[in-house]
């Protein structure tokens, strides 16, 4: 039968060779980033078409870092239906989009300066 001792070195040997492998897995995006990510995530559009009744703006962007999404034209469903009346077709703005649910959300909508 094995001593304290023993089990106590078995346990020490565990945890120094898990915790540095916990410090390099991934960490899982959030369903609501925090400010700082969503600072990060900030990216450029011209709003090209509003649809209040559902919730939906077309909007033309460049890049979309955090989605890894090249330049395009696409719907985006708005988590916050009230952004869309801050707005009007042809305005730059600046946006956060992330992808939940298999849906692309707007979080964030604001006029470009």
């Amino acid at each position: 039968m094995p001593t304290f001792k023993t089990l106590l070195s078995l346990c020490a040997l565990t945890l120094s060779v898990a915790l540095p492998l916990k410090s390099l897995a991934q960490t899982p995006i959030a369903d609501s980033p925090s400010e700082s990510v969503q600072a990060s995530a900030m990216s450029e559009g011209e709003v090209r078409r509003i649809d209040k009744e559902n919730g939906k703006i077309t909007l033309r962007h460049g890049e979309l870092k955090n989605l890894e999404m090249p330049p395009m034209t696409m719907v985006f469903v708005v988590r916050d239906p009230a952004l869309l009346d801050t707005v009007k077709v042809g305005d730059k703005v600046l946006f956060v989009a992330i992808s939940e649910n298999k849906q692309l959300i707007v979080t964030t909508l604001q006029l470009a300066k």
